[in-house]
C-alpha cells in the first residue's frame, strides 16, 4: 500500500457511511522519541525493558542455607533431675528466640477433675496426658513454624509406649532433638525434697523413676549426668550436646 495507510472499510449496505479508523505507519525515529531513550549498545532497536508493575508485595531476602533454622529439644528425666529449671533457664540464655513448654504446666491446666499420677496410674490419667502432650506438640509447632525455638520438658519412660518417645516425635515432628537428665538417685532425692505440693513425691516414687529411666542407657540418646552441674553448667551441657549431634540421631 503506497500511500501508508490501510483502506477504509466499506459502509454497511442500506445505511449510513460508517466512521473509517486510519492508521499510518510511524517512522522508527519518532517512536523512539515517543516511547523513551535510544536503546542500548546490543539491545534490538524499538525493544524496552518493560518497568516494574507495582503490586504492593515485596520480594524477601532469599534464606541463608548455611543459618540453621529454630530448634525443638526434648528434655528428659526423672523427678528432681532438673529438667524445668535447666529448659527455663536455656531458654531465657539463648541468642535467638526460644519457648519453653512445660507438660506438667499444661497437663495442670485441668482443675476440676485433674488426675493426680501420684493417686495411681489409670486411663484417666493417660488420657490427660495425651492430651497434654498433643498440646504441647501444636504449641511447638507453631512457634517452630515462626521461627521461635522451643524446649520442653517431660518424664519420659523408655520402657512405655504411652508415654514414650514415640508420641512427641509423632506431635512434634521427626526433628525433635530429646537429651537425657540422668544425674545420681541420691541427688534427685535431696532436690525431690525441696519440692512442694503435687509436684513433690514420694521417695520410693522417685526411686522407682529413676530406676526405670536407667533404661535410657544404651539407646544411642545422649545422657548429660548433671550430679556435680548447676543450672548454667548443665544448660552449657546442653549446648554442647546439640551442636554434636545438629545433624540428628
Amino acid at each position: 500500500m503506497s500511500d501508508g495507510q490501510y483502506p477504509s472499510l466499506p459502509a454497511a449496505p442500506d445505511g449510513p457511511p460508517r466512521a473509517t479508523l486510519r492508521l499510518r505507519a510511524v517512522p522508527e525515529s519518532a517512536a523512539r522519541r515517543q516511547d523513551g531513550p535510544p536503546p542500548e549498545a546490543g539491545q534490538p532497536a524499538g525493544r524496552h525493558p518493560a518497568p516494574p508493575v507495582p503490586t504492593g508485595h515485596f520480594r524477601l531476602p532469599a534464606p541463608d542455607a548455611a543459618a540453621p533454622g529454630p530448634t525443638a529439644v526434648l528434655l528428659i528425666g526423672p523427678a528432681g533431675a532438673g529438667k524445668t529449671s535447666v529448659a527455663r533457664y536455656w531458654a531465657d540464655h539463648r541468642a535467638e528466640p526460644t519457648a519453653h513448654i512445660s507438660l506438667d504446666d499444661v497437663r495442670e491446666w485441668v482443675r476440676s477433675g485433674f488426675a493426680d499420677p501420684q493417686a495411681g496410674w489409670n486411663d484417666q490419667c493417660e488420657a490427660q496426658y495425651r492430651l497434654a502432650r498433643r498440646t504441647c506438640g501444636f504449641a511447638a509447632r507453631n512457634h517452630l513454624a515462626n521461627g521461635i525455638s522451643c524446649v520442653i520438658d517431660d518424664a519420659v519412660f523408655p520402657d512405655r509406649p504411652a508415654v514414650g518417645l514415640g508420641g512427641w516425635k509423632r506431635h512434634v515432628g521427626p526433628g525433635l532433638l530429646p537429651v537425657v537428665l540422668l544425674p545420681g538417685l541420691d541427688v534427685v532425692l535431696a532436690r525431690n525434697a525441696e519440692r512442694s505440693g503435687n509436684r513433690r513425691l514420694s521417695d520410693e516414687t522417685v526411686a522407682l523413676i529413676h530406676g526405670r529411666m536407667a533404661g535410657w542407657y544404651g539407646s544411642g540418646l545422649p545422657i548429660i549426668d548433671n550430679s556435680r552441674l548447676d543450672v548454667p553448667a548443665t544448660a552449657a551441657a546442653l549446648d554442647g550436646v546439640l551442636a554434636h549431634h545438629r545433624g540428628g540421631w
